[in-house]
């Protein structure tokens, strides 16, 4: 065995996830922006927007916008960080 296989390194490239973006997003399509950030986090709220939306017939939604964004932009900042918590590694 060479010295070179003993010290291999591997090299990932991803790339990180605008929060600027991540606002943008979920500002002009609310649930359906949050997808971008997080996965699940999008399904969730547009189950739940559907929902308030039926319930009152779309007057509820304005509550739910502020809170996409503010969720969007939270899990965009957690997931760069925890990226950058790999690299450090």
């Amino acid at each position: 065995m060479t010295d070179e296989s003993k010290h291999s390194q591997r090299i990932i490239v991803t790339s990180t996830k605008s929060v600027g973006l991540s606002l943008i997003l979920t500002f002009l399509l609310g649930p359906i922006g949050m997808f971008y950030s997080t996965l699940w986090g999008g399904l969730i709220m547009a189950l739940v927007a559907g929902f308030v939306w039926l319930v009152t017939l779309g007057m509820g939604l304005i509550l739910i916008w502020p809170i996409c964004m503010i969720w969007g932009a939270f899990a965009t900042a957690s997931y760069n960080k925890k990226l950058f918590r790999q690299l450090e590694q």
